[in-house]
Order: structure tokens, then sequence, then C-alpha cells
């Protein structure tokens, strides 16, 4: 409860910088440039799981168990996000033409991928360090760091660029991310120890450290790929108008992602009882984030008028795309518990065949349905996919937990997770 409650209020605060960033970034830069900003960002953002090779959820595993490792973790992730953040910046770039079409400039790309695959990425991992520890305050204080760099650079775009565009904001962008990465690297090195490079530790968890990348890129797919592709096959003002629903959404969903972060360490702690020792947990934790969903959904529905006086009136249609992704907050609770007591019960490899398979049910619907209905396309992939993914989710939970209770009225210790197992889901 404490660690939810420094959550809370950490992020609370941090919704609060977000959204004087969200009031001065749409307004400064148009509907337009906005809708090209938050295409690039979303596309970014589905490679920067990989480029940290999943380092964040390796630390989170392994120190919560044993703290005496954290250096070796430390060490690798800062060394596996130099190299991969590099690399993937240089595929990123040379295929954003093919990618957008032309309609994003070049330089946008470059300076996006720069500060999301590396300097983001630390203050991501910087977080989960002090997450794994139990230290929710320093996460909450670190996350706002970032959430406050983030707000100086939209300053200094209004004050000292009196026509803003999506290149001189990503300009600022990528100067905040470098003073927060740094931070990062300097607060947590002193606070929980420093980096050791363990490249003996790399190789055996390669698999592991890919599922979870995987899994986050996924996550990142049925969450953002909409509004990547909604430049590509809409327009920019289609992306802007979505991307600001969303954002608001992501805002109402805020106290439940609280609670998922003061509680991930934990269901590592209950994983090593099993499976069912996880779900039970992730049930107790699941009935008042339900009636939560419900109500702020409720809200969400009969407040979306607000958006226009709050954003200006070129974002008139948001109203009705909120309304429609009012939803999406009861559907995220129901697949955010059961995927992390997967996670917590040694079962990464089920949770992560599930969210690829959504993320590719939800990219084969926005080839559909936005070339036909814009924006309202995109808003039905995005429910349609978290329903689906809950649906997934809950299916591969009740044959693993049937499959280990077998196995205890039985008396056998063979393992939960088989190849023979995976297919037998995937049917």
């Amino acid at each position: 409860m404490r660690n939810t409650v420094w959550m809370f209020f950490g992020q609370g605060l941090g919704q609060v910088l977000r959204a004087v960033y969200f009031l001065i970034i749409p307004r400064a830069l148009g509907v337009e440039q906005y809708g090209a900003f938050v295409g690039v960002t979303s596309l970014v953002a589905i490679l920067a799981p990989f480029a940290a090779g999943g380092s964040g959820g390796l630390i989170v595993k392994n120190v919560s168990r044993d703290k005496r490792v954290f250096g070796d973790y430390w060490g690798n992730a800062l060394l596996v996000s130099l190299i991969g953040g590099s690399a993937l910046a240089i595929l990123t770039i040379a295929a954003a033409r093919f990618i957008f079409s032309g309609n994003v400039p070049w330089l946008l790309v470059c300076l996006v991928a720069i500060s999301d695959l590396f300097f983001s990425n630390v203050l991501d991992i910087g977080t989960q360090a002090f997450q794994a520890f139990d230290l929710l305050a320093l996460t909450a204080k670190l996350s706002l760091v970032g959430n406050f760099m983030r707000i100086i650079g939209a300053v200094v775009l209004l004050l000292f660029f009196h026509h803003a565009t999506a290149i001189s904001w990503a300009w600022c962008y990528l100067a905040a991310s470098i003073v927060m990465a740094v931070i990062a690297m300097y607060w947590v090195s002193h606070k929980l120890g420093k980096p050791v490079l363990a490249f003996w530790r790399i190789k055996p968890e390669l698999l592991e450290g890919g599922y979870f990348a995987v899994s986050m890129s996924s996550q990142t797919i049925y969450n953002d790929i909409d509004k990547t592709m909604l430049v590509r096959l809409s327009t920019l003002a289609s992306a802007g108008i979505y991307a600001a629903a969303y954002r608001l959404i992501d805002v109402a969903f805020m106290p439940i992602r609280s609670l998922l972060w003061a509680a991930y360490p934990n269901f590592f702690r209950h994983g090593a009882n099993g499976l069912g020792a996880c779900t039970n947990y992730a049930k107790r934790l699941l009935l008042r984030a339900g009636l939560y969903s419900v109500g702020i959904g409720l809200v969400v529905f009969f407040g979306a008028p607000i958006v226009p006086l709050l954003l200006g009136s070129q974002y008139g249609l948001t109203v009705i795309a909120l309304r429609w992704l009012a939803p999406l907050p009861l559907l995220k609770t129901l697949h955010y518990f059961v995927a992390n007591a997967l996670t917590g019960a040694g079962l990464q490899g089920v949770r992560t065949a599930v969210q690829v398979f959504v993320g590719v049910f939800n990219i084969g619907l926005n080839v559909w349905l936005i070339p036909a209905y814009s924006w309202r396309g995109a808003a039905w992939s995005s429910l349609a996919s978290d329903g689906l993914l809950a649906i997934g989710l809950w299916l591969a939970v009740l044959i693993l937990c049937r499959r280990e209770n077998n196995q205890k009225t039985r008396g056998k210790t063979t393992p939960l997770y088989t190849p023979e197992l995976e297919s037998e889901i995937s049917a």
C-alpha cells in the first residue's frame, strides 16, 4: 500500500506535468505537426524494448530475489542499451522513408530515434532498478525528473521558436532526454551501486531478456502502432486527433498503472510458489482496480466535451474518439494483472506468445480499417485487440493452473511449461 501511494503520488504529479506538456505541445505544433511527432515516437517505442534487450525486466526479476547481483545487471543493462540502441537507431532512420512514405522529415526520425532508443531507455531502466529494491519513492521521483525535463523542453520551445515545428520540438526533446539519462545514471549508481560488466551473465539470459523485449514491444504495438499507421495510411490530422484522445486515456489509467508498478516485484515473489499463487494475488488486486476502471470509463465518456476547450477547436473530433476509447481502462485492467501473474511465475514465454499474436492481429485490423475509417478504425482496432488480449491471457492461465493443480494432485514435478503445452495453448 505504501509503494502504491508513492507511485500514485509520483505519477499523479507526473500526470500534472504531462498535462502541462500536453497543453503546450499540441497547441504549439498544431494537429498535423503533432500527429507527425506522435507517429514517429510511436514507431520508435515499438523498437525501444529491443534496444535494451529486456534488461529492465531482468533487473526486477533477479534483483528482487537477490539484491547482491544488482551491479552485474545494472552494468550489463547500460552496455546492452548502448549497443542495441545505436544499431536500432540506424535501422529506424534507414527504414523511415519507406514506413512514412515521405510524409515525415528524415531529421525528425533521426532525433527521436537517438533520444528514445538510448537516453530514454536509461531512465526507464533506472526506475526499474529502484522498483527491484522496493524503493518506489525513488522510482516515483526519478520518473518526475523525466517529466520535469520534458516541461523545460516545452518551455524552451515556446520561448525560442516562434514558429514551432515537429523538428524544433524534437531538438528540445533530445536535449531533455540526454539530461535525464545522465541524472538517472548518477542517481542509481550513487544509491544502489556502481555498474559492473558481467559478460558471463549476458548469454545465458539472452532468451529470457528477449521474451521481456518482445513482450514489451508487442504491448507497444497494440497500444501505439495505430498512431504510426494513421500517419502512413490516413492523414497527419487524424493521427493528431487520435493521439490526443489516447493520451487522455493513459492519464485516466494512471492510478492502475501505479498499482501495477508497486505490485510488480511481489508477482515474482509469489511466483516462487507457482502460477496459482500468482493468480490469486492478481485476483485480489483486480477487484478494486476493476471497480475504478468502470468508474473512470464513465467519467471519460461524459467528460469528453471539455477537450476542445483545453486543446483548441481543431481537436473537436477528439471528443468522439475519446468516447469510443472509454472502455479501454477496464480492458487494460483485465489483462495487465493476469499478464504479470504469468511473468511472475516464470511463464514469460506464454505471455509473450499471446501478446505477439494480438500485436499481429492489431496490425492486420489497422491495415483493413484505417484506410476506410481513419481514426475511427484505429479506435475499433484498439478495443478489439485489448479485448482479445484479455481473453487470450485468461485462457492461458486457466489451462496452466489446471495443469499445475493436476501435477500437485498426482505428486509430479514435471515442468509446468513445455513446448508441447505451448502448441496446445496456441491451438
